[in-house]
């Protein structure tokens, strides 16, 4: 393994996880925010965990994560600079309008979303090294079609986890009003998976079959 790249990946992590807890602490106004520092260490433990599997079994994929691959289409950056804020209002909101009790109920049901959508992102991100954070076809590294662990049973199963991602951020913050911006993200996911899935179908060598295959983008039995 090229241990260069790691490296510079790992201090982006480090730097991400303090200014992310530090923008939730100085939005939520209290450092005993209970829900809040819960759900920091989570995200802080799936962040390592992602890592470190990524170090284990995909490291190539650290760097291809880390910019933006030549040749994305236009038409993904002006839908992720439309999406982003939709995602970053699901934190503003949660954080200033949820509950700063303990947790209840509805903490678990957000934690039983949460870990296994990201289990699944994981998953994919291991199994498929073209996982980039933007579409386009990756000319540069041979792009071709993978089909093994998730990729078996559907065709976008990242979209999968990242909806659970969202949809699980308000009930672990205690914030009903958190759902609003979460379900326009996840609409915003699925509009990306039809535009990506078409333009695959016809750039990308061998999907047109594999779709013929895995019947379903998102959901088994539905779509």
């Amino acid at each position: 393994m090229d241990m260069q790249f790691p490296k510079p990946a790992i201090a982006a992590t480090a730097i991400a996880i303090v200014a992310t807890s530090s923008i939730a602490f100085i939005l939520a106004h209290r450092l005993e925010w209970t829900v809040g520092r819960l759900y920091i260490g989570i995200a802080v433990a799936t962040i390592l965990i992602n890592l470190g599997c990524l170090l284990r079994w995909n490291p190539g994929l650290i760097l291809k994560r880390s910019r933006f691959g030549r040749g994305t289409k236009t038409w993904d950056m002006v839908w992720l600079a439309l999406w982003a804020p939709i995602v970053v209002a699901v934190y503003v909101v949660a954080i200033r309008e949820g509950n700063m009790g303990l947790p209840g109920i509805e903490w678990l049901l957000g934690l039983a979303v949460f870990v296994p959508g990201w289990a699944l992102v994981i998953w994919a991100m291991v199994v498929n090294p073209f996982f980039e954070k933007t579409v386009r076809i990756q000319t540069e590294s041979d792009h071709r079609v993978i089909s093994a662990g998730p990729y078996a049973y559907i065709r976008h199963p990242g979209y999968v986890g990242f909806s659970g991602w969202f949809l699980s951020t308000p009930l672990l913050l205690s914030s009903n009003w958190a759902f609003v911006p979460a379900v326009l993200s996840v609409i915003g996911l699925v509009v990306r998976t039809a535009l990506e899935d078409r333009m695959l179908r016809l750039e990308l060598s061998g999907y047109a079959d594999y779709t013929a295959r895995v019947r379903f983008r998102l959901v088994p039995g539905i779509w």
